[in-house]
């Protein structure tokens, strides 16, 4: 890969949410500022090759993807009217609310996630516009077809245009409400940072750990007393403090039981440590804890454990029948049954996971459970099958390793 291909890659995951946040917030069409965006990095590729990486790429993707669309927008002579109000807006942009926060993708983000959208719809498009992922990863994160996505994704813009929906930072007295999608896009952006989905990406995206975590540290600024944002934001540093141990050398996955916790970021532990005792007192005072806080704290107990047999299974087993009750869903009891295989040995938890198969046939990480449970209970060829299985349906190169290496392990 030469150094101005590295370069356009780092750039569109660096600035791509800030340019299209820019150009939402200047014209106010998200097709516009995607489209603009895609024309720029588009232009990049040529220019860049022939005149260099320039000093600032940031700022001159923003440009060029400024002059892209004002040039769209004077070709379409029916939309003068739009043109005209775009320029004023440019010329002069009024100032934000006292104690607003004035960060363009924080703005974008709870555009996309504006209540008249349906849940699916914001996440899948927040992921679009401000995490610059496919639509295929979306897709796969989703675990839905490539075409259903884009027509989400198509639909929810429409929406938003149609709606009039503004591209602003909600009232204070609305954020409570609007917070909840917030919460749930910026969970999958690192989800998808942590273990990214596509096939011929890096495993590991610092860039999108990154940028959830700063955007959640935005959004406790907003609402410092909400304990699920609190709860979220311990659970995405508790998460990236592994991160350092999570790909060998070849790049590779390491799974925790595998990983040098020596490497793990003492600093991030102790910042998302002290996010959850804060829960706990809380949840002691009456407070009932939300999915992200108990997730939090199942994450709390793994990161204490100096030496994964020194791990509190019994706990992590208690948050997980605790998380059940308020999240029923196939994944959730997938990793419960992590958890139950620990306590009651692989046979039961096998019997837990063989009643996900119709849910979670699609889902790699149900056939590399299964997998690893055959393979303790020494049914080598039908963990071989599993393994197999879960190797076609992975996400990346370093999924695809760490399975194949433990499937070839099989006698």
């Amino acid at each position: 890969m030469s150094d101005v291909e590295a370069a356009i890659i780092r750039a569109h995951h660096e600035e791509w949410a800030r340019v299209v946040a820019a150009l939402a917030r200047r014209f106010g069409d998200l097709d516009l500022a995607e489209e603009a965006a895609a024309e720029a990095f588009a232009t990049a590729v040529e220019r860049w090759r022939a005149d260099g990486v320039p000093p600032n790429p940031g700022a001159w993707l923003t440009t060029t993807a400024t002059r892209r669309a004002i040039d769209r927008l004077r070709r379409e002579t029916k939309r003068d009217d739009k043109y005209r109000e775009a320029q004023l807006l440019h010329d002069s942009t009024p100032p934000e609310p006292p104690g607003a926060i004035g960060d363009d993708r924080l703005r974008l983000i709870f555009t996309c996630c504006h209540p008249a959208l349906a849940m699916q719809a914001r996440v899948a498009l927040t992921l679009r516009m401000v995490g610059g992922l496919t639509v295929p990863e979306i897709a796969r994160a989703f675990l839905v077809r490539h075409t259903t996505m884009e027509q989400r994704i198509t639909r929810a813009k429409a929406k938003i245009k149609a709606a009039r929906i503004p591209y602003r930072m909600p009232s204070a007295d609305d954020l409570p409400a609007r917070v909840t999608g917030v919460l749930a896009v910026l969970f999958l952006v690192f989800n998808e940072g942590y273990l990214a989905s596509g096939p011929d990406t890096d495993p590991v995206r610092h860039d999108l750990t990154t940028e959830a975590i700063r955007l959640t540290r935005l959004v406790r600024a907003l609402l410092p007393q909400d304990g699920e944002v609190a709860g979220l934001l311990a659970l995405m540093l508790l998460t990236e403090a592994r991160r350092p141990a999570r790909i060998s050398a070849n790049g590779e996955l390491v799974a925790l039981d595998e990983q040098d916790r020596g490497a793990w970021d003492r600093e991030l532990i102790a910042e998302g440590h002290q996010l959850v005792r804060e829960r706990l007192a809380a949840a002691a005072a009456g407070v009932a804890p939300g999915r992200y806080q108990i997730l939090a704290a199942i994450n709390a107990v793994h990161t204490s454990a100096r030496d994964i047999r020194d791990t509190d299974w019994s706990q992590i087993l208690a948050l997980y029948d605790q998380l059940v009750r308020l999240d029923p869903s196939p994944i959730i009891a997938l990793n419960r049954a992590v958890a139950v295989a620990e306590i009651d040995g692989p046979e039961v938890a096998l019997a837990i996971v063989d009643g996900l198969t119709e849910a979670l046939a699609h889902y790699h990480a149900y056939h590399a459970t299964r997998a690893d449970l055959l393979r303790r209970l020494g049914r080598s060829e039908q963990a071989r099958a599993a393994y197999d299985r879960a190797i076609e349906l992975a996400g990346n190169t370093g999924e695809t390793a760490y399975l194949t290496r433990r499937r070839d392990q099989l006698r």
